[in-house]
């Protein structure tokens, strides 16, 4: 009786030996088990590519961008120079290749006091009606005389006339690493209308995050700027360069159809800008 006892126990402990052996397999195969097919993997997050062509930027606060286009002037743009420091206001100042040649000195001041260089072209011609050879000469000889007259390139381009194709865009972009700037500000001072008509014009039409188009080669623009920066500080507005106002862009969310507002921001295609009569003139008179 005892051997069976013993030979009874030593079975028992063999089979519960056996059982626990078991258990903890199905479970370390249990711990290693893929997830269910039925879970959702995290999409990674969507790369943001950044616009290449603006009219105007989505901000979070009262930024606006004042600019300039034709100078320099020698004797109106040093005069607009004189009111932005009074009101310690820095500007964008996008220019004319052979203006640049000739008055290479007030690029250099306009740089020291904080304001932003920009290509307006060498010759101001309508880009969307020219070949990819034309308008790369026009802009390579402005880029040219802007690094001899500054130290350095711009990092933006305006069209002459707001005249560019998406196509043209894009070649600049990658070529010169320019980014388009349009605007959604525009008093129509080449025209000559007064400056009381300008400046009620930019105060009207300026919200947040605005590009607001001038030209400091015609006296009657200058005469407007006192009151114009004037009433503009009255609203609250606080004035940065275009390169600053797009460091601050914020995302947009869509509006809906027939909604108000400014178009956001990236301008895909030719600027909707009437252009002004292509007549000979001593020094350019439009946008």
């Amino acid at each position: 009786m005892k051997l069976q006892f013993q030979a009874s126990l030593r079975l028992l402990l063999l089979a519960s030996s056996l059982t626990l052996s078991l258990a903890g397999c199905l479970a370390a195969q249990n711990s290693t088990a893929p997830p269910s097919s039925t879970a959702t993997p995290t999409p990674p997050p969507a790369a943001t590519v950044p616009a290449i062509s603006y009219s105007a930027v989505h901000v979070g606060g009262p930024y606006i961008a004042m600019t300039f286009d034709d100078g320099p002037s020698e004797k109106l743009t040093p005069e607009l120079l004189d009111l932005l420091a009074k009101h310690h206001i820095r500007a964008t100042f996008f220019v004319i290749g052979k203006n640049v040649v000739e008055h290479p000195g007030i690029l250099q001041r306009a740089v020291r006091e904080g304001h932003e260089i920009g290509n307006h072209s060498w010759s101001h011609p309508a880009f969307g009606k020219m070949s990819d050879g034309r308008v790369r000469a026009e802009l390579q000889k402005t880029d040219d005389a802007i690094r001899a007259a500054i130290g350095t390139g711009p990092v933006i381009m305006r069209p002459p006339y707001g005249s560019i194709t998406a196509r043209q865009k894009k070649w600049i972009n990658a070529e010169f690493g320019y980014r388009t700037i349009l605007w959604d500000v525009d008093p129509l001072d080449w025209k000559r209308p007064g400056p009381s008509v300008v400046t009620s014009r930019i105060v009207k039409e300026t919200r947040p995050g605005s590009i607001i188009l001038s030209h400091d080669i015609h006296a009657g623009t200058i005469k407007a700027m006192p009151e114009t920066f004037d009433r503009l500080e009255a609203k609250g507005f606080k004035f940065v360069t275009v390169s600053e106002l797009i460091a601050m862009g914020k995302p947009m969310t869509p509006r809906e159809t027939g909604s108000e507002g400014p178009t956001p921001l990236s301008s895909p295609g030719v600027s909707p800008v009437v252009m002004p009569p292509l007549t000979p003139t001593p020094a350019p008179t439009t946008p």
